[in-house]
């Protein structure tokens, strides 16, 4: 048995399906009368897979491959047995190896815990239980089980820059064809089939939970519709090809004296980022950051003195900032970035929601796998530009009218609304 996720990777984070206004007043925000909750047929019980459930599992390796953005299900099913196929040839020469070295001849398996929600699934190692892997739902493509093996199948396009001799096309792949990089992740389980259909009902759940949280009656809604569009849509400014640009990313070493602050100003970077992080939005003058010339506004904090900020809460990142007061030596990981992100939507049809939500002018909800989401919006990000016009001074009701009436493709330039706070002075910065 295996499972094709090709539908609408849908989760609950938005309060409102387009670009309406969000201030939550009863003129505005409607309650509708329609179920509050939809059941899902499935093995779990839907509100477990909201909260979270886990699965005891061995971790046998991983692979990647090369494949065309949508092959069918049987090129699928092809392409995780592949995947199966040379995890167990690496597992083999391994153990060789291994024995030739008089190691003993044994392979230790590595057990795991299985985390299935709405929104991830997670790989810990069941003994530590520390993170292996991390992946959003909407970003798995396909899960197959065969007999005991399970295969976790995720997608992202290649940088044109990639080279791709390592990597081999596997077979249903069409040359000429733009190909994507699939990373599949190979698990062993008594619970195999049961593991491919509780994300299998993942991925309904949190659709369902979406419509319910907006009160939208599915009748109204074409989820093959939707679906067809989005799966002709590529993800527009990815991150994780931004990210995994080795040219983007940087090991700084800053030099302070003790009790000196930093002499910065750290903002979030905005739901809906792949890997949300912080963001420097301001620098002291002639504070250590300035002093290096090595950071610009807009550059992400990966990680500080080796302790990673990914994910982490602002308030955390700002603590973790603050206690390098009495270090002289400071080491930075980051990604330099432009201060403005540069979106792009595209919208078919007024018949297509936006999936998202602004109210005057800064994003305040976003549709997990919309239009939107692809074309790179970002919760909590000021909107300074639409088609080249400049919607600074704009009142919320015309940029409301705009979004509303745009069709094709709608090009926005966004930042974090406390940078352009910050930037144009109507905050006082702080620095930690």
């Amino acid at each position: 048995m295996c499972n094709g996720l090709e539908q609408p990777r849908k989760q609950q984070r938005s309060d409102l399906n387009g670009p309406v206004d969000n201030n939550n007043t009863p003129e505005t925000k409607k309650v509708s009368s329609f179920p509050s909750f939809v059941d899902v047929p499935g093995p779990c019980e839907p509100e477990d897979l909201i909260d979270g459930i886990i699965f005891a599992a061995n971790y046998l390796g991983s692979t990647q491959l090369l494949s065309e953005r949508n092959p069918s299900k049987n090129i699928r099913m092809m392409q995780a047995q592949e995947a199966v196929s040379r995890v167990k040839r690496m597992q083999k020469a391994a153990k060789i190896k291994k024995k030739a070295t008089s190691e003993g001849d044994s392979q230790a398996l590595t057990e795991v815990d299985l985390f299935i929600s709405t929104q991830r699934i997670k790989v810990l190692n069941a003994d530590t239980q520390e993170t292996m892997m991390d992946h959003a739902l909407r970003t798995i493509s396909y899960i197959a089980d065969i007999g005991n093996i399970v295969v976790l199948m995720a997608r992202r396009r290649m940088p044109r820059s990639a080279s791709q001799d390592c990597i081999e096309t596997t077979p249903g792949a069409q040359e000429g064809k733009k190909q994507y990089k699939m990373i599949c992740h190979v698990f062993e389980s008594e619970d195999a089939q049961l593991i491919a259909q509780s994300i299998g009902q993942a991925f309904s759940v949190a659709y369902q939970e979406f419509l319910r949280a907006n009160g939208i009656n599915p009748e109204d809604l074409s989820q093959k519709e939707y679906s067809d569009i989005i799966n002709t849509q590529e993800m527009y400014n990815d991150d994780l090809i931004h990210f995994s640009n080795s040219e983007n990313c940087k090991e700084l070493q800053l030099e302070k004296q003790k009790g000196e602050i930093l002499g910065v100003v750290i903002v979030e970077s905005g739901w809906g980022s792949i890997l949300p992080t912080v963001i420097l939005a301001n620098m002291m003058n002639g504070g250590p950051a300035a002093r290096s010339g090595k950071l610009s506004i807009g550059d992400q904090i990966m990680s500080i003195n080796g302790t990673s900020l990914v994910g982490l809460p602002l308030a955390t990142c700002q603590g973790i900032i603050k206690g390098l007061k009495n270090q002289t030596q400071i080491k930075l990981n980051i990604v330099s970035c432009p201060p403005v992100t540069t979106v792009l939507i595209k919208r078919p049809d007024l018949k297509y929601q936006l999936g998202f939500s602004v109210q005057n002018g800064i994003i305040c909800s976003l549709m997990r796998g919309g239009i939107a989401e692809r074309g790179g919006v970002r919760v909590g990000h000021r909107i300074i530009e639409i088609n080249g016009q400049s919607v600074v001074a704009t009142a919320h009701e015309k940029i409301v009218q705009a979004l509303s009436n745009s069709v094709g493709e709608i090009h926005m330039k966004t930042m974090p609304a406390a940078m352009f706070r910050l930037l144009t002075g109507q905050e006082t910065p702080l620095y930690i």
